[in-house]
């Protein structure tokens, strides 16, 4: 059976996002970031692309590798300033009924059970339609930001994330039982204390001795993103993930990815075809070859490469300010984050990065691809992009928006439905039902979640 192509669209709570200077071309909106008809909007545009969800991403901290200073973010709107996705989602999901929201947070700055809460609070409100995109952090400037004086090491940050999902999984498949909840109006009795039970936990980074504060929420625990692909980041998405997300200019970068994950998925017990692999990809389309090409050096005219590479200064941990635009990029280990240096450097040993080819790259939708074109040459590059890869889906990201995604959701979703690589409806059901199938509103058994669900946990301590 052919696979289904899954398509998300990539943003953040801010100006341009990813395509810095692209905010000010005449046809981007992104400007009106921090006011809600710009979401609401998008929302509704994505629905009618019946695009699978809304992948937010999310960053503490501003960009200030570049020239030891904050003044380049600041110039060129560069991820900065960034709003607090999370309050987007209610107005959202008003004004849609299927599409999904991946939400970014950073648990290296989120206390666990006032998290847990948020999310579960999400979850009922959009019946079930939130995901988690669980992240660690990569900027200096945000941990500053929470008092410390620098982030945590690379790999220690993952080793306690390991701990803050132990305990978030607690509480979300624990606390409660099912059938806690009665509302029963005759009886005056809400819900049965006999089956809602205190999390006790005391680990090396938390402490923790109380109930979960929300009923139980349609998935109870979201659907669970992650988009590390560092060897620890790898591991810590075969363990928890059930999407994860990835970047890479190539086929060549994401397909070893992809393997190793599920490789890694399938040592932990776990089935490699319950997490869906997405990758980054930008399209820019046209009716014409001609049309998607002028549209594409018009979007051209309009980056900004001083704010690329403050973007990819605050990714890899390196002042690209201080590089001649014409020098060669070579490999850096920092506490930085370790995808977007290997992206540029030894992941791809044929290929070869100057700093002036990085700035024209990333500056349209990032680091990963950008194909242009009508419709049908955009589809056939997805289908051959899916099959060297064996990804699942693909995060989108724009150039200017909506423009983008409203050429997605007429052009290109009507040749992908017409080739039968695109749903012609959603299916019923969460977020999660969407993904794996209905019936799975919760995460499955062999998830390490399960275990700490009532029943399971008192057979394994008998």
């Amino acid at each position: 059976m052919t696979k289904q192509i899954r398509l998300n669209a990539f943003a953040m709570n801010c100006v341009a996002h990813q395509s810095p200077g692209l905010w000010t071309h005449p046809r981007d909106r992104t400007l009106g970031y921090n006011r809600l008809p710009y979401w609401i909007d998008l929302a509704r545009t994505l629905e009618r692309g019946r695009f699978d969800g809304l992948f937010l991403a999310d960053v503490l901290g501003v960009y200030d590798v570049y020239g030891n200073s904050p003044d380049a973010a600041l110039r060129h709107a560069t991820q900065t300033p960034a709003n607090e996705p999370l309050m987007l989602i209610p107005a959202m999901a008003a004004v849609t009924q299927h599409l999904g929201f991946g939400v970014t947070s950073n648990l290296s700055f989120e206390p666990p059970y006032p998290f847990a809460r948020r999310m579960s609070t999400l979850d009922h409100l959009t019946e079930g339609r939130v995901g988690w995109n669980v992240v660690t952090g990569y900027l200096d400037s945000a941990a500053r930001g929470a008092g410390k004086d620098r982030q945590t090491a690379h790999d220690d940050r993952y080793d306690i994330a390991d701990e803050y999902m132990e305990l978030v999984y607690k509480l979300w498949e624990g606390s409660w039982e099912d059938g806690a909840v009665l509302r029963d109006r005759a009886r005056g009795i809400f819900a049965d204390p006999a089956k809602v039970h205190p999390v006790s936990h005391e680990g090396k980074n938390y402490r923790l001795h109380a109930i979960h504060l929300s009923e139980p929420s349609p998935q109870r625990t979201p659907v669970l993103y992650q988009a590390g692909t560092s060897p620890r980041g790898r591991q810590f998405a075969a363990q928890h993930a059930e999407c994860v997300f990835m970047s890479g200019p190539s086929a060549k970068i994401i397909a070893p990815r992809v393997a190793a994950i599920r490789e890694l998925a399938a040592a932990a017990g776990r089935d490699p075809k319950e997490i869906l692999m997405f990758s980054m990809f930008t399209v820019i389309l046209g009716r014409t070859e001609a049309e998607a090409k002028a549209k594409y050096e018009d979007y051209r005219r309009h980056i900004s490469p001083e704010g690329a590479l403050t973007l990819m200064s605050g990714w890899t941990g390196v002042d690209f300010s201080q590089m001649a635009l014409d020098q060669e990029v070579r490999h850096v280990t920092n506490d930085a984050g370790r995808t977007a240096m290997d992206n540029i450097t030894r992941a791809d040993p044929d290929r070869v990065w100057t700093v002036r080819e990085v700035a024209q790259h990333v500056g349209i939708g990032g680091i990963g691809p950008v194909i242009v074109g009508t419709p049908e040459k955009v589809a056939d590059e997805m289908e051959a992009w899916f099959d060297a890869t064996d990804v699942d889906g693909l995060n989108m990201p724009f150039a200017v928006s909506p423009g983008d995604f409203e050429d997605i959701a007429d052009m290109l979703v009507p040749e992908l439905t017409r080739r039968g690589r695109y749903k012609k409806e959603y299916a019923p059901g969460t977020l999660r039902e969407k993904l794996f199938g209905a019936g799975r509103a919760r995460l499955n058994e062999q998830h390490p979640a399960a275990r700490h669900r009532p029943g399971v946990a008192a057979k394994a301590a008998e």
